[in-house]
């Protein structure tokens, strides 16, 4: 590329991040100049300023610590425990079309069912401890890693497949070195999509009988009136999510450097 078109690039790329960092400060500005005028209430949206005073005051009293310690094991369980199940039967029915005749309608079946309408019957079979959270988050998991994985695998080329019978690989060669590289990139997509429905679950599962958590201080800001609280909360779930699939998408750079 010649030098001059390879600095107009640079300079057009620049342009659109710093687009990108402005158009939020913006807004973030007219909503606190809203809010000093009196166009938005305190009542109804409180001005960023005092949402931010609200997270200090729950990070200087240790509570938000605690919350986020106690929310992110929780999706932590929920996520091995779904990737698990997800992964394992997503690889064995994309192995075996046996295995897809009869694993698979049932999966279907139960993918079609809303996971966060089953609240009722979770906590009916397993109280209103830690498990129904955990497996709730699971439930919500295993789905988009399942359909990916087993998606990924009838996808791989099958020249591969009469190459590696040719060259007499064992199974776990194939595996190895044709399937998990192959399907790697869809797998990951869906790793970050289940990371997101995990966020989400967790959400309205802590908001149901729980004592402690980021839901418990949402809920109970609720009770205290306390609007700061509550959207301070939500920030701080929706910065969990972005913080997870950016660690995710990293994570899929380091491991598919050999496409590039």
């Amino acid at each position: 590329m010649p030098t001059g078109s390879r600095t107009t690039s640079h300079r057009r790329q620049h342009t659109w991040t710093l687009a990108r960092w402005a158009s939020p400060v913006i807004l973030l500005a007219l909503w606190q100049l809203g809010s000093a005028v009196g166009v938005i209430s305190q009542e109804v949206l409180p001005a960023p300023s005092l949402i931010a005073e609200a997270g200090l005051e729950l990070v200087r009293n240790g509570q938000l610590g605690d919350a986020l310690r106690v929310s992110g094991a929780r999706v932590l369980q929920g996520l091995l425990l779904g990737g698990v199940i997800g992964i394992g039967l997503g690889s064995a029915v994309g192995l075996s079309r046996w295995t897809e005749a009869t694993v698979d309608p049932p999966m279907q079946m139960l993918r079609a069912l809303p996971h966060l309408g089953l609240i009722p019957l979770f906590i009916l079979w397993f109280g209103i401890g830690e498990l129904p959270k955990v497996l709730l988050v699971a439930l919500g998991v295993s789905f988009p890693l399942y359909l990916n994985t087993f998606s990924a695998i009838r996808q791989v080329d099958p020249k591969l497949f009469e190459t590696a019978e040719v060259l007499g690989f064992s199974f776990r060669q194939r595996f190895a070195n044709i399937i998990l590289p192959s399907a790697a990139p869809q797998v990951l997509v869906g790793l970050r999509q289940s990371l997101g429905i995990a966020w989400l679950t967790l959400i309205v599962a802590e908001q149901i009988n729980a004592d402690k958590g980021i839901g418990y201080l949402i809920n109970n800001a609720r009770d205290f009136l306390r609007i700061d609280i509550i959207i301070f909360g939500l920030i701080v779930y929706a910065l969990l999510g972005i913080t997870t699939d950016a660690i995710v998408r990293s994570l899929e750079r380091r491991a598919l450097r050999y496409r590039s």
